[in-house]
């Protein structure tokens, strides 16, 4: 089939390389204008830029797709599908129905459950025992289209956002080339439409949503830090300055021999450590064992580093 991919960061870049590899022709990428980058904020293409031109594939890079001339360009490709993997922007409906089987879009959730900006993130963070992804037809909602395919994935307890993330990237790889095989076989899009009073949301994170509560339980805070590792990362405060918890681990009490049942201990207080480990930080259900962190300014150290250093003592209380 003749198509268009519209696609950004390294989760398309993972479904792109995985066309090339198909006999489907790719007759345009659309990617997001390149980008200042890094200290030096030089200009940088985005990974799907990248593979494209390396594949000697034609790339625009509008400023917005919303212009009639960008829509001129697609209806002269006469496309049979537009393929749509985190591209960033929202779709005029005036496109939508331009390809033959309209725009196909890889979501990184079992829809209609997280729809929106961060699926991956907020279903590690509120502690999902499963996830997955979904192709489906784009419509003028959020995530709101008719569903094709999808496939669960567990999420195991050492997962975050960052595993979850590659694993979600090759599952809808994979099944977005089996989906098309399916379309190219039987001329036509098989879909079921969403139920709506399942839907859940998953908007796009703000720094303020990555804020610890120490009042929670440890499950719930590990599963915090796990879900926001990528950005921006889960934080706390100590006195007048910020410190990011990147990993987390449940403590046995018996490891501990300071009696944090004491009711005039409040939550967030270092109350021990493990030696080579990390420090111990009380929770509202028990203990919580911080292996790696980021102090404010300082560069990623592991917990116990950030005890030995007197970065944080035990006594110390995190605030949110």
């Amino acid at each position: 089939m003749k198509l268009a991919f519209f696609g950004t960061p390294g989760f398309a870049e993972v479904a792109l390389r995985r066309l090339l590899e198909t006999n489907h022709e790719i007759a345009l990428v659309v990617t997001q204008p390149d980008k200042p980058a890094g200290r030096g904020r030089k200009l940088t293409s985005p990974p799907v830029k990248s593979l494209a031109l390396a594949g000697g594939l034609e790339v625009a890079q509008p400023e917005s797709v919303r212009v009639p001339e960008f829509a001129e360009r697609l209806r002269k490709l006469e496309l049979d599908v537009a393929i749509v993997v985190a591209y960033g922007k929202i779709l005029p409906g005036s496109i939508l129905g331009i390809p033959k089987y309209g725009f196909l879009n890889i979501h990184g959730s079992l829809l209609p459950k997280y729809r929106g900006a961060a699926p991956i993130q907020w279903a590690v963070a509120r502690g999902e025992s499963k996830t997955g992804v979904t192709i489906m037809q784009i419509d003028e909602g959020l995530d709101s289209g008719p569903m094709i395919s999808s496939r669960e994935v567990e999420i195991l307890e050492d997962d975050d956002a960052r595993s979850l993330h590659d694993i979600l990237s090759h599952t809808g790889a994979e099944l977005l080339e089996e989906t098309l095989a399916g379309i190219q076989a039987e001329g036509r899009v098989e879909s079921v439409s969403q139920n709506e009073d399942e839907a859940t949301h998953a908007p796009l994170i703000r720094r303020e949503d990555a804020r610890i509560d120490w009042n929670r339980t440890t499950e719930e805070i590990i599963c915090h830090i796990r879900g926001f590792v990528l950005w921006p990362g889960a934080h706390t405060k100590l006195k007048e300055t910020s410190l990011k918890i990147l990993s987390a681990e449940a403590v046995d009490p018996a490891w501990i021999e300071v009696d944090w049942r004491d009711e005039r201990i409040p939550a967030g207080t270092i109350v021990d450590s493990v030696k080579g480990r990390g420090f111990v930080v009380r929770t509202g259900s028990g203990l919580l064992l911080a292996t790696r962190v980021r102090p404010q300014g300082k560069k990623e150290m592991d917990g116990a580093s950030a005890l030995n250093g007197g970065i944080v003592h035990i006594g110390d209380r995190f605030t949110d």
